[in-house]
């Protein structure tokens, strides 16, 4: 995810908008912690991609595939938790935030819960 996309633009407007993939992993991770049950992000697993990235700990991978958005979101929950719910609540927040705030089009976000915190109040 190097090169920056491109959104469509109205004829009646002039120049193009360009957003970064930053932009895309900021929302996503932001909306995912903003999830109640959600503890914190975990470490997504490396690859190549990310072994030159420079934070290959930041618990989200994205894709854009013909302007089509995938994620996948790596997360550790807080205990007590419906597992299934939050998991729901992040691919719907996740994906509602990238279609409306950047009007994109979203395919697939997976969640993958990777440990439950029993410090961690829900």
């Amino acid at each position: 995810m190097k090169e920056d996309f491109h959104m469509e633009q109205t004829p009646s407007t002039t120049g193009k908008t360009t957003i970064a993939p930053e932009v895309l992993l900021t929302i996503a991770r932001l909306n995912t912690l903003s999830v109640p049950g959600v503890a914190r992000l975990s470490s997504a697993p490396a690859d190549v991609n990310q072994i030159f990235s420079k934070n290959p700990q930041e618990g989200v991978k994205i894709s854009v595939d013909h302007g089509v958005v995938y994620a996948d979101i790596y997360v550790v929950l807080a205990k007590d938790v419906n597992v299934r719910e939050v998991g729901r609540a992040i691919q719907q927040k996740v994906s509602r935030a990238i279609s409306e705030m950047l009007g994109m089009e979203v395919g697939k976000i997976n969640v993958h819960v990777e440990d439950i915190d029993y410090s961690v109040e829900a």
